[in-house]
């Protein structure tokens, strides 16, 4: 008989060396009407809930298809967001000796084919996912790219052609993808031609060849189960530490009201490429508005839900002089619109998708997070250079979408992750470079010079934290 069962997925994922990660996993309480799992996070409760009925462990998503005993569930967990974290992945290296799927060296080691014959040199070998929680994406230079790889400064002398890039990055969460518009931070699995779940689909059979190393593709039949389940997913923050639930006194957090967001391309563009012809609205965040004139019998608890309405106030309006973002900056868009250079926008501009938070349209943006002057030690550094510009160079840790298209524009170009249920999936950041979400917030701060007060940061991540 198929598994179809909350409380059962609760007991296999607590049978295991995992007890100390998913042992708070439980059924909805008493505000929660629909079936759901929820986890217990540093800064309260997150939750998911599959529309289309109860978690199916029978799903090919929960199956090894590969030669090397990974699932799509080893680097997608729902006490993570979906991802995993470098505290959860610790805690598989330990139990486990670096034995658990998800430590392979085609992918998993910061080299491929990395030595792992011995403890000492599995922790080496895996310092970047045990680190940073960041999986190794090997791409070719695309051919006939307008750039060739000069040198690379690797840290780990792993010894690739030049021909070659190693990019390290955070696996996304495979939970909240109906508001997808393009799909990996690079966009490699989107096309023109295809739909969402069509790319969803491509990138399950790719996961499935590659992280899994299977030598035979995913049937259709498969790959749409996948994307089947991963796509009736949703999940978000429940519940707070300070602020209490979510779904209090007129707030709709929790996952059961994202599921309810209306969502399609361009749903709410910046630039005017939405299909309706609506005009652009900053207020892309509407979830706490019941919050901002708050009051109760609790001080701690009413204080608490006034800093998540003014965090999404600011999130919503606070100006920010936007300049120098490849991708938006001096884009020329097709309905003819040009970005001038610099212009005054806020948060939403870029989080747009009304209460998702990521872009509702196909939009690779560089802000400057591979930037060699953000390089840390443990990071390569990769000198580009242009082949119709004699002497233009760039350093960079990671090419971004240039690796797919081949375009020197590209360099640097990362999509923006969809922001709900972020609690619980620290680090931030295609590479990992931002430990917590205060870090996220001064990056910005200091990226745009916004001038935020520690009260207006501390707002802020109280807001981030309860999406």
């Amino acid at each position: 008989m198929p598994i179809r069962s909350v409380r059962t997925l609760v007991v296999v994922l607590c049978a295991g060396a995992l007890v100390g990660t998913f042992a708070a996993a439980s059924r909805s309480t008493a505000d929660d009407n629909e079936l759901g799992l929820t986890f217990n996070d540093a800064s309260g409760q997150i939750r998911t809930v599959d529309v289309t009925g109860d978690i199916d462990l029978d799903n090919p998503f929960f199956q090894e298809l590969g030669a090397n005993g990974r699932s799509c569930f080893s680097c997608h967990r729902p006490a993570e967001g979906w991802t995993v974290t470098p505290q959860s992945v610790r805690v598989r290296f330990a139990a486990t000796a670096g034995l658990d799927p998800i430590f392979r060296p085609n992918d998993g080691s910061n080299c491929e084919g990395a030595d792992v014959s011995t403890l000492p040199r599995r922790i080496a070998a895996f310092s970047l996912l045990l680190t940073r929680g960041l999986i190794r994406v090997g791409i070719d230079v695309p051919v006939g790219a307008e750039f060739v790889i000069e040198s690379v400064d690797d840290p780990y002398m792993c010894g690739a052609p030049l021909t070659q890039a190693s990019m390290y990055r955070r696996p996304l969460p495979s939970t909240n993808l109906r508001f997808l518009s393009a799909v990996m931070w690079d966009g490699r699995e989107s096309s023109p031609t295809t739909t969402i779940l069509q790319d969803l689909a491509k990138q399950a059979d790719d996961a499935t060849t590659g992280h899994a190393e299977a030598s035979l593709h995913l049937t259709p039949a498969q790959a749409q189960q996948i994307v089947a389940f991963e796509t009736g997913l949703f999940t978000a923050q429940r519940r707070d530490n300070l602020a209490g639930s979510l779904t209090a006194a007129g707030a709709l957090g929790g996952p059961v009201n994202l599921s309810q967001q209306l969502f399609f391309t361009g749903i709410n563009d910046p630039v005017g490429l939405n299909p309706t012809g609506a005009a652009f609205d900053p207020r892309a965040f509407t979830i706490f508005d019941k919050w901002a004139s708050f009051s109760g019998d609790r001080r701690d608890v009413a204080r608490a839900r006034a800093a998540i309405a003014r965090g999404q106030e600011i999130f919503n309006t606070k100006p920010i002089v936007i300049q120098g973002v490849a991708g938006l900056n001096n884009e020329t868009f097709p309905n003819g619109f040009r970005v001038p250079d610099p212009f005054t926008g806020s948060c939403t501009t870029c989080h747009d998708a009304p209460n998702a938070g990521d872009h509702s349209v196909k939009a690779p943006l560089n802000i400057g997070l591979s930037d060699v002057s953000r390089r840390t030690p443990d990071m390569p550094l990769y000198t580009l250079r242009r082949l119709s510009a004699a002497g233009e160079r760039v350093q960079t840790t990671d090419p971004g979408r240039a690796m797919i298209t081949g375009k020197w524009a590209d360099i640097g170009k990362f999509r923006g992750p969809i922001l709900r249920g972020v609690a619980a999936r620290a680090p931030y950041f295609h590479n990992g470079s931002a430990a917590t979400v205060m870090d996220a917030v001064e990056f910005y701060d200091t990226r745009f010079n916004i001038g935020l007060t520690a009260q207006e940061k501390a707002d802020l991540v109280a807001f981030l934290l309860a999406l």
